[in-house]
């Protein structure tokens, strides 16, 4: 059984753990607020965006159309894209992307694809590499940049559509986080390449009107299907990030509670080794006394 030092050290320290696991949901709470504002005020954006392309991209077809839009033709090249955090403890949030990702990587091999990977974030770098070895071929480190922005995203939007447009991609796909709240964050696949078009996204209202393009849809599409790569990538990684810091909101707060609970319990214990200590104590001077 273990001393009554030992079990006020153990007490300590579980004590000193709670104070970290505290701060932590502190800082994770604060930080959650604004990454929660950032992807909320991406979606409406790249919904926009969508609806633009869909309206556009009826207007075009055949080899007209620009090759992010119309595809390769072929389906055997497959490039996953998977986003999960740099950082851990938050609980099984980038398991869960990473577990999501590879159902769909297991099940592409076992039907005879091409499948290469790219990991954005260590922990999807760490757990893919471990499975897949050399099919991991490049990594995107996000703590190297303080804040998310087009400066996180442009790099990971122009490998993906030099991939593609130089035919070594046939289909790219992310998986990423999608934030619904603090306690639910959802592994979702999303086609980037060959720019999927949105049968549900809303139509533009033109109000009977018809327009005539100058430059005409294709050269639109050209320079829009870039931007909009960018602009899917950067409202993934908006979301991983609400995502992530709700996770660790959570997850802190379960660990501060545990800690709480062992302390309680190991306080309770060493009370009850004091008293029985002290009681043994008493009893050797009585017996001492009546010895005399």
């Amino acid at each position: 059984m273990a001393s009554l030092k030992e079990m006020r050290n153990r007490i300590g320290s579980v004590k000193a753990t709670q104070k970290i696991t505290k701060a932590m949901q502190m800082v994770a709470a604060a930080k959650l607020r604004r990454a929660q504002d950032q992807a909320l005020a991406a979606r409406p954006y790249a919904e926009r965006m969508a609806a633009v392309i869909a309206n556009l991209a009826a207007g075009v077809s055949g080899a007209d159309a620009p090759k992010l839009l119309a595809g390769t033709g072929a389906d055997k090249k497959h490039l996953i894209v998977v986003a999960t955090a740099d950082k851990g403890l938050a609980g099984g949030f980038s398991t869960n992307v990473v577990r999501a990702a590879r159902e769909r990587i297991n099940s592409l091999i076992a039907n005879g694809k091409d499948v290469r990977i790219v990991a954005v974030g260590r922990k999807s770098r760490d757990q893919l590499k471990r499975f897949y070895g050399e099919r991991v071929i490049h990594t995107f480190e996000l703590s190297a940049h303080k804040t998310i922005g087009l400066h996180a995203a442009q790099p990971i939007a122009e490998m993906i559509a030099d991939e593609f447009e130089s035919g070594r991609a046939d289909v790219v796909t992310l998986f990423y986080s999608r934030f619904k709240s603090v306690i639910s964050q959802v592994p979702t696949p999303k086609q980037l390449a060959p720019t999927a078009v949105e049968a549900d996204a809303a139509p533009i209202d033109l109000n009977g009107a018809v327009y005539e393009y100058e430059p005409s849809e294709e050269a639109i599409l050209e320079t829009l299907l870039p931007r909009n790569l960018t602009t899917q990538v950067l409202a993934a990684l908006y979301e991983n990030q609400a995502g992530f810091f709700g996770s660790q909101m959570a997850a802190m707060d379960n660990a501060t509670r545990n800690a709480g609970e062992l302390i309680n319990a190991l306080t309770l214990q060493y009370n009850r080794s004091r008293q029985a200590q002290i009681t043994k104590e008493l009893i050797e001077i009585i017996s001492g006394a009546e010895a005399l």
